[in-house]
């Protein structure tokens, strides 16, 4: 390391001072200098060097450079003459000279580093994604709006050929043709859609040193854009079919002004759009009150009012309900039925719930309920089943919904047009289910049709058959099952010619195939041919967080079927069915609900723990256990006998010995109550 000398501590020596501090090759030993107050030298001092005001004794053998900072010529000979032969002495031109560079210097890294943050800031701030390349289409910079967009490590894609991380890119073909390309589409490899401008980087020399591409995600803006056409079409569809409709229809403001009327309407009533629209809701009534005012007033639905409107009186019966969107009314929308019109809609009524009765498959994904992670796994698996000819498994308990998965793999596979036939193995007798499956030739057994018949296998040809209850199939008719499988072809009852067939099998069961198999009572390779595709359905117990929604649905169903109007649950209420395991599943929290429904007054519109029958939680489990273990095993008749006393008694604690509430809850009739209260000797406890 070079040791060095400054005579003179102004402005030339204080900033030769800066610069050999941050060098690592020379050591500045001592600051000398007339003046006392000298900048050099309280600097020199903060730093621990060595000052004074002579140089002489300074200038000893081990000084390797003096620099001389004072511009006095005199003081540059002086030391010249007394200097050793190895030290170099720098004239003070020199210094200042180096002096204003390094303050240059110093000026335009200060400059540079302002420019660079203020480059980096509008770089990082622009809401466009900005990528630069180098002339052999190295990535160089990349903002920060374009790392979000690409869902890239920005530090991983800084050096890399822009085809490495944007296989899609055309700079490369900037660089070569020189040329901008203006908004151009691009989708990148996450899916993003893009509308980018890549521009060639040329300087005044017509030197090429790069391309840059700006671009803007605008996945969103498609989506929008996609969603309001189909708004329009969904709004011109349902103006055309609001006056396609043979049903009267009129529709009101918030405020009961006219908005919308359809030629049926005007038909009926004998009265013109000028005659209603802007018009208030009475506009129309010759006798009777608005249905729309009171619907408005009340925000609930009515239906079937008789009046008459317009200027010939017709008697119409009126269906009117409010308009609510997110929470806020918007107007009413009423239907009009003329009576005499009564009997020919009941009549279409009756042959449309014919039709929907013989509706193959009914149900769609749509209508699983659950957003539960054990559920969300069930149906993407049987949505990816759907799109393959695979055989499915249906796997789960009674009650979970095996065959509402059944008809939606159906209704999403590209066998929907087509038939979809349901067979429970277990509710047809052995000696019927072979011919109902495969069909049978004419004289096959006593009662055989003439020519035969085609079963089951056969109808669903092209398109999906469901059995339901596998493993209640007998040996038998799982062989003949096996040879369906394998072969895609059936034998009729009494027949020899095998029959191809094309048709997608869909099982359900809710027994342990596997123990079936240890036991001998379900055939090996028959399983491994259904479980090529195997979908567990979790039990409701497994995924109470869907229970909410579930009730939801329900009560929207049951709302239809008793001609109720219920709205939900209470808090408490949705807390008192979360207790419970369900080991009847769907299909028990639906049996809860509709009695829950059915003893509730008309008035009512939320369900609470007082409309819903006791449910046996786990603590009614115990009262089987202890009853069989305290009193040993019995007849059943006795063991039952006392059991049904223990669920009398255990609800009556409940409903605080009201009697009235007790037999609503256990469905029976009060006097039927009273009558078990007397046989079990429970009256003189609980009838006082």
């Amino acid at each position: 390391m070079k040791k060095v000398l400054i005579v003179g501590a102004g402005k030339g020596g204080t900033a030769l001072l800066k610069m050999f501090q941050q060098t690592t090759i020379m050591e500045v030993v001592a600051v000398v200098d007339r003046d006392e107050h000298a900048p050099g030298l309280s600097l020199a001092r903060s730093m621990n060097i060595s000052t004074g005001s002579d140089w002489r004794p300074f200038l000893t053998n081990d000084i390797d450079i003096v620099i001389e900072a004072t511009g006095e010529k005199g003081v540059f000979e002086e030391i010249r003459q007394k200097r050793q032969k190895h030290t170099v002495v720098i004239p003070g031109e020199v210094a200042y000279i180096i002096a204003e560079l390094v303050e240059e210097k110093e000026a335009l890294i200060a400059t540079l580093k302002n420019e660079t943050a203020r480059h980096d800031l509008i770089f990082n701030s622009t809401h466009d994604g900005m990528i630069v390349v180098d002339e052999y289409a190295y990535i160089t910079h990349m903002n920060d709006n374009a790392v979000s967009m690409i869902e890239i490590d920005k530090h991983q894609a800084i050096g890399k050929h822009i085809l490495e991380v944007i296989p899609t890119s055309r700079l490369p073909r900037v660089l070569k043709t020189r040329q901008t390309e203006f908004h151009q589409e691009q989708e990148l490899e996450n899916g993003r859609k893009i509308i980018t401008t890549r521009i060639p980087m040329i300087d005044e020399s017509g030197r090429l040193f790069g391309a840059l591409a700006v671009f803007k995600d605008v996945t969103e803006v498609m989506r929008l854009a996609e969603e309001i056409t189909n708004l329009k079409e969904i709004r011109m569809m349902l103006e055309a079919i609001i006056h396609s409709s043979e049903e009267a229809i009129s529709v009101v403001d918030e405020q009961g002004n006219g908005i919308l009327i359809n030629p049926a309407y005007t038909r009926i009533t004998g009265l013109s759009e000028e005659q209603v629209i802007g018009k208030p809701a009475t506009a129309d009534i010759s006798e009777g009150e608005s249905m729309h005012m009171q619907v408005l007033k009340t925000r609930r639905p009515v239906r079937g009012v008789r009046m008459k409107v317009g200027p010939k009186n017709r008697d119409v019966i009126v269906n009117v309900a409010p308009i609510i969107v997110d929470g806020m009314l918007k107007g009413s929308v009423g239907i009009i039925h003329d009576v005499s019109e009564i009997q020919r809609l009941t009549n279409e009524l009756n042959r449309a719930r014919q039709i929907i009765r013989t509706l193959e498959a009914k149900y769609s994904f749509a209508d699983i309920i659950g957003t539960s992670e054990e559920m969300m796994v069930a149906i993407e698996q049987a949505k990816l089943a759907a799109k393959t000819p695979v055989t499915i498994l249906l796997r789960g308990e009674s009650g979970t919904g095996k065959e509402l998965f059944a008809h939606a793999i159906h209704n999403a596979s590209d066998r929907k047009y087509n038939k979809f036939i349901r067979v429970n193995c277990a509710a047809i007798s052995e000696s019927l289910l072979e011919s109902e499956l495969f069909g049978y030739e004419e004289g096959a057994f006593s009662g055989a049709k003439r020519g035969g018949k085609r079963g089951l296998f056969e109808e669903a040809n092209n398109g999906s058959i469901f059995l339901d209850e596998i493993g209640e199939l007998s040996a038998n008719t799982q062989a003949k099952l096996l040879r369906v499988l394998q072969e895609r072809e059936i034998v009729r009852v009494g027949g020899t010619k095998p029959i191809p067939i094309n048709v997608r099998v869909i099982a359900a069961t809710n027994v342990n195939l596997e123990k079936a198999i240890a036991e001998g009572t379900f055939r090996e390779d028959l399983y491994y041919r259904l479980n090529r595709m195997p979908i567990h359905i979790p039990p409701l117990r497994a995924r109470k967080q869907d229970i909410p929604a579930l009730c939801r649905h329900l009560i929207a169903k049951l709302n239809q079927d008793y001609g109720r109007n219920v709205e939900g649950l209470t808090d408490e209420a949705i807390r008192y069915l979360l207790s419970y395991d369900w080991p009847g599943n769907v299909r028990e929290l639906e049996n809860v609900l509709g009695r829950a429904m059915i003893f509730m007054k008309f008035n009512e519109v939320l369900i609470d723990v007082d409309h819903i029958p006791p449910l046996q939680l786990p603590q009614d489990k115990q009262i089987v256990q202890e009853t069989a273990i305290d009193g040993g095993i019995r007849p059943l008749d006795e063991m039952l006998e006392r059991y049904e006393a223990q669920l009398i008694e255990a609800a009556l604690i409940q409903h605080q010995g009201n009697k009235t509430k007790t037999a609503k809850a256990l469905g029976i009739s009060i006097r039927n109550l009273y009558y078990k209260l007397e046989k079990y000797d429970l009256a003189k406890k609980y009838m006082q």
